[in-house]
């Protein structure tokens, strides 16, 4: 006879909180006030209060007393120095988005992959003094999304890229037109057939992004290197020479990945 899983204890609770915990850590150094964690989280002020307090007792987040505002925790720190010897592979990235930043004079990135998400972990300025600031260690954004998000996706087999697309409804109506099925599918294809993706000024306008995945032994596309800019900067033959730069310092990285962990 066939078993019917019951639902965990207190499952519900765990998401909304480490929902919650996302937004904190998304939110940086300095904070997120309650009202706007509790909006993202789609909780009640009150709910949204007590669950914190929760994260607060365990060290999970801290509550700066003269903002109010919410933000990391020391427990996360002393979590993350223990996760990062199995995670972590920022101090085989860190040389090369360096490297990425001084080649192109533009904001260079390292972001992963995090189940439906991307997350940056990186960030190094480059010389050119107009800059971007899309994104910044810590910023999550959907896939299909930001370029990186873009360029990951784009190299995901068939099946996971109609999963995700079945998932996440709501990339047209939270981020613009451009991020529809039909629209998302050709981005799609031309970052395949090009090798990297580029967003042009979709999140915001103005400010354009390149894209390359970086992939682990198996093949699969767990990370992402980026450009962002300014769009004068990004005209059609700068682009293509980014591009270029972009995707020799993804294979880099790709083949460093590998090797560290045979």
């Amino acid at each position: 006879m066939e078993q019917v899983a019951t639902p965990v204890a207190g499952a519900q609770a765990i998401a909304r909180a480490a929902r919650l915990l996302r937004l904190v850590t998304a939110g940086g150094a300095e904070g997120v006030p309650l009202q706007e964690l509790a909006e993202a989280a789609q909780l009640s002020r009150s709910t949204a209060h007590r669950l914190l307090s929760a994260l607060k007792a365990e060290g999970l987040v801290d509550r700066d007393e003269e903002s109010a505002r919410w933000m990391p925790g020391p427990e996360l720190f002393l979590m993350g120095s223990v996760a990062a010897a199995r995670y972590d592979v920022t101090a085989l990235a860190r040389d090369i988005v360096r490297s990425l930043a001084v080649k192109t004079e533009e904001s260079a990135f390292f972001s992963v992959r995090r189940a439906d998400e991307t997350v940056c972990l990186l960030r190094e300025e480059g010389s050119f003094p107009i800059r971007s600031f899309v994104l910044s260690e810590g910023v999550r954004f959907p896939l299909g999304v930001a370029s990186a998000g873009l360029a990951i996706l784009a190299f995901l087999p068939d099946h996971d890229v109609d999963a995700y697309l079945e998932r996440h409804p709501e990339l047209e109506t939270g981020w613009g037109r451009a991020h529809g099925v039909r629209p998302l599918r050709t981005r799609l294809a031309e970052t395949k057939e090009r090798g990297y993706a580029v967003n042009p000024g979709l999140i915001v306008e103005g400010s354009w992004g390149l894209g390359a995945a970086v992939f682990d032994r198996a093949g699969r596309p767990e990370w992402a290197l980026s450009l962002t800019g300014v769009e004068f900067r990004f005209g059609p033959e700068r682009r293509a020479e980014l591009g270029r730069i972009l995707l020799a310092h993804a294979h880099q990285l790709s083949a460093r990945i590998a090797n560290a962990r045979r």
